[in-house]
């Protein structure tokens, strides 16, 4: 049987941890101006994947 193809665009969005896949907040690149440092700072960490998107995202990357 052939290899299944990783989502080439999920593959650079989610990294996985132990106890499911972590993200990067959107709205951070550009435009950040009119953002209040508050935001901004906000917007920092990575987060978690909840827990009814996880079928999905393992769907895309099988092998990760």
């Amino acid at each position: 049987m052939s290899k299944i193809k990783s989502h080439s665009g999920a593959a650079k969005r989610f990294k996985r941890t132990a106890n499911g896949f972590k993200h990067k907040q959107s709205h951070t690149s550009h435009i950040l101006t009119k953002k209040s440092t508050k935001r901004k700072r906000h917007l920092r960490p990575m987060g978690q994947i909840a827990q009814c998107d996880k079928a999905s995202i393992v769907r895309m990357l099988p092998y990760i």
